[in-house]
């Protein structure tokens, strides 16, 4: 970074001063005339103050040669000829630029234009216009007025206190262009039009001037309600904003061939690809080309006449027939906007199309895990029953073994069945009384207490869900029975005339956090994957089955699954349960 000079360090800290020497020089040479040859001096000084502090261009900003040369050329015409139509174009065109930014963002800042503004106008209309008619000679208090007393607000700008707004880069003011172009507009009819009633009705300049302003602000007063009347009509605004969005391309077009262009698309290249083509359909356009992160392309023709935008990461650049116009140029922008967000949308909705796939995959792989460690822990158990069997319990363990390894051996073809079908859930049924005699052979010689209650005759079970379930509820609470030295686990199987299977013991209950997401999601969990009791949440939820966590509460925690059973034959005297909507949990 370059070390700044004492007048660009005084320009920031101070650039109030340089506008009121500015003005304060103009006022010496314009006030007691332009013939001597100091006032020449003058006004060549007031010209290089204004171009230390004019708007346009940075400090530190190289100047192309045409700007050079149109500077020394301003320079040298304004200070050689003796115009005083001359003085008044430059006269406004500071009012418009110093009214310009008006609306500063520090008080400071907008009273400084303010008293800027006010003193070009006063001193254009007090005296510098009555110079186009010498042979009207103005009051002595006029004259008085407009050398002695105007110059007090220049004055009074060097000793305001103004908050830096600009960087250390000392990048240039923002002028706002269309107010500037109004202001100088408004003070050139002003202007004129007291010229031509003065000429025309060969009154005072005085009165000439008081009806030229009388008829502006009866001008102004009937624009400002066309703009935004409060009857039906409805106003310039609405019709200029029509306008812009209508200009060569209906706003309504456009928006309706992107949102048919989502629609067909759901690449977003390929989408990117069919929108920038619609845009070659365009009368003022000859080609597009474009560059993104993932992928750049052309089409049309290029043209001598270009304008580049970047929108949403994408570059464009626009190729047309001739240069664009302000109001195009607008417009442009507003149908690239839309462009852009329409492709970020749809850039958004493909990464979420990955991430529900890689969602698919991982939720596919971990439940697939879980029922092996379940098939596993059966094995175990088996293995158990097997070396701590003597001579005498052979011909059980024969039975045992004849009961489980079918069972099992089914269970691992419903779990590789599910690697084709992992949404589809497993539909078989078992008898229900068969079904709890095999869980209590395989938790025979565990801390699990049993208890059946109702009449499960022709009463079918799905096989797979209460599987899964009953392994992944009791082994859950197998893992605290080291907590405490009389830990019990209740497995309880109840038909009223539902079945309603429930797991209990008398540890430690479930973390609250975890408690409130334990179906909505993968948890965190010490001893498996944490994803067991979400996956039997979804599967019972498929299966018309519901799974709660009924009681949570130190010495008990009960999960309870109930839903509506299955008839291995009708039963006219049966009433079968159909689920409401309290039976269902809520996922939170």
């Amino acid at each position: 970074m370059s070390v700044m000079t004492y007048p660009q360090r005084l320009l920031i800290i101070r650039p109030q001063l340089w506008l009121g020497l500015m003005l304060l020089a103009a006022h010496g040479a314009l006030a007691w005339g332009v013939e001597q040859w100091w006032q020449r001096a003058l006004l060549l000084t007031h010209f290089g103050l204004f171009l230390i502090w004019q708007p346009m261009w940075g400090n530190e900003s190289r100047l192309k040669a045409m700007h050079v040369m149109l500077v020394i050329a301003a320079g040298v015409f304004l200070i050689v000829s003796n115009n005083w139509w001359l003085t008044i174009f430059w006269l406004s065109v500071l009012f418009a630029l110093i009214g310009g930014n008006v609306t500063g963002q520090h008080r400071g800042e907008r009273l400084t234009s303010l008293l800027a503004a006010v003193y070009l106008l006063s001193f254009l209309l007090t005296w510098v216009v009555p110079q186009l008619f010498p042979d009207d000679a103005l009051p002595d208090a006029a004259v008085w007025t407009a050398r002695y007393g105007l110059p007090l607000l220049p004055l009074a700008i060097l000793f305001i206190k103004v908050e830096p707004s600009r960087s250390e880069t000392l990048k240039p003011v923002a002028v706002d262009l269309i107010y500037s172009l109004l202001l100088f507009l408004g003070v050139t009819v002003l202007i004129l039009g007291s010229f031509v009633v003065k000429v025309v009705s060969q009154n005072d300049y005085v009165a000439a001037l008081a009806q030229t302003l009388l008829v502006i602000a009866f001008l102004l007063v009937v624009v400002s309600w066309l703009w935004n009347p409060h009857a039906r009509f409805g106003g310039l605004q609405q019709f200029l904003s029509s306008y812009f969005l209508s200009i060569g391309l209906p706003f309504e077009t456009w928006m309706q061939s992107l949102a048919n262009l989502a629609d067909r698309e759901s690449d977003p290249e390929k989408f990117l690809v069919c929108a920038v083509q619609e845009m070659t359909f365009l009368p003022w356009v000859s080609g597009v080309r474009w560059h993104g992160t993932a992928s750049d392309g052309e089409v049309g023709e290029a043209s001598r006449f270009n304008s580049q935008f970047s929108f949403r990461g994408v570059d464009f650049l626009i190729f047309t027939h001739s240069t664009l116009s302000p109001a195009l140029t607008v417009h442009v922008k507003l149908l690239l906007r839309l462009l852009g967000d329409f492709y970020d949308a749809k850039r958004r909705e493909l990464t979420q199309r990955n991430n529900a796939y890689t969602q698919a995959i991982y939720e596919t792989g971990a439940r697939l895990t879980h029922d092996v460690k379940n098939l596993l822990q059966s094995l175990r158990s088996l293995c158990a029953a097997v070396e701590g069997a003597d001579a005498d319990q052979a011909e059980a363990l024969r039975a045992l073994m004849q009961r489980q390894l079918p069972q099992i051996t089914q269970r691992l073809q419903g779990t590789l069945e599910k690697l084709k079908a992992p949404a589809k859930p497993d539909s078989a049924q078992i008898e229900a009384l068969q079904w709890w005699q095999n869980l209590k052979l395989r938790y025979d010689n565990k801390q699990v207490r049993f208890r059946r209650r109702g009449d499960p005759t022709n009463v079918l079970l799905p096989a797979d869900l209460f599987d899964s379930i009953a392994d992944n509820l009791i082994q859950n609470a197998l893992n605290k029975s080291h907590t405490l030295t009389d830990f019990r686990i209740e497995v309880e199987l109840s038909f009223d005339p539902e079945p309603r299977f429930s797991v209990c013991d008398n540890g430690a209950p479930v973390d609250a956090a975890i408690a409130r997401r334990l179906f909505g999601g993968p948890v965190a969990s010490r001893t498996g994957l944490g994803i067991g009791l979400y996956h039997a949440h979804q599967q019972a939820a498929q299966l018309n089955y519901g799974l709660v966590l009924q009681d949570n509460e130190p010495g008990k925690v009960c999960f309870v699954l109930r839903g509506t059973p299955a008839s291995q034959s009708p039963d006219p005297h049966s009433v079968l349960w159909q689920p409401t909507r309290s039976d269902h949990p809520v996922n939170n």
